[in-house]
């Protein structure tokens, strides 16, 4: 979801008012205020947009808060692209961020000469975890337990989730951060051109995320590297401006 500082700025508020979970409060009641400048060490123009509106606080380099109004465009923006991964037949799941060692040592991707943004940690009896940066390996394991026939298929899932990348250098505000919400989404399919058919109609769940929060006519489909994921290339959808 790099384009959500993007959508976040695009998505539009009633009037002077927002609603929360328990009912209305007016703008004017929020404890967040706005401000004239953004954290001296802050050099993210997206970041300090949104530190000085009082969507995002800033916590440390690539770690942020969202506070009412950023939540609340969150929010907005998480339940349109749910409506379209639903339309498009997708389960909706939650998966953990703790990470079992030997599930992506099956893949070579536990080493970090092959992933280099994975956060580790222990456990207090000296058990290895990492926290999840994506969920190709856990989602496959768990469905083991439940894909036992070719007739069992096809079906996607997908989850809204925090995930971790333990980058380098986190100067690019929201739009790569070390701690962020993702919606990743994963196919199950009996042949490759069921692959095929269904990665297209994902590709146009995305054109209609897009064309829904306004920003369809300025978002691009390119080709992009393949990372850590396991193939040569990818596609992404990027919004130039």
């Amino acid at each position: 979801m790099r384009a959500f500082a993007r959508m976040l700025r695009m998505v539009v508020f009633d009037s002077m008012a927002f609603f929360t979970y328990t009912g209305v409060m007016r703008q004017s009641l929020l404890f967040t205020k706005t401000r004239k400048e953004a954290p001296k060490d802050e050099v993210s123009r997206n970041a300090e947009l949104l530190i000085r509106a009082g969507y995002i606080h800033k916590e440390m380099a690539g770690v942020y808060s969202y506070l009412p109004l950023g939540l609340r465009v969150l929010k907005k923006i998480e339940e349109i692209i749910r409506q379209e991964m639903n339309a498009i037949g997708g389960q909706e799941l939650g998966l953990p961020a703790l990470q079992e060692k030997g599930v992506w040592q099956k893949t070579d991707r536990w080493d970090d000469a092959k992933v280099d943004n994975w956060f580790k940690t222990k456990l207090k009896n000296d058990t290895e975890l990492g926290l999840g940066f994506t969920h190709e390996e856990p989602i496959t394991a768990l469905m083991r337990d439940y894909v036992s026939s070719y007739r069992d298929l096809p079906f996607s899932v997908y989850q809204f989730q925090t995930k971790f990348r333990n980058e380098l250098r986190a100067k690019s505000g929201i739009f790569r951060s070390r701690e962020f919400l993702m919606k990743d989404l994963y196919s199950f399919s009996r042949t490759e051109d069921e692959l095929n058919s269904f990665y297209e109609s994902v590709i146009e769940a995305y054109r209609k995320i897009f064309a829904r929060v306004g920003l369809g006519e300025k978002t691009f489909l390119t080709l992009a590297s393949g990372g850590s994921f396991g193939t040569p290339f990818s596609k992404a959808c990027l919004n130039p401006s």
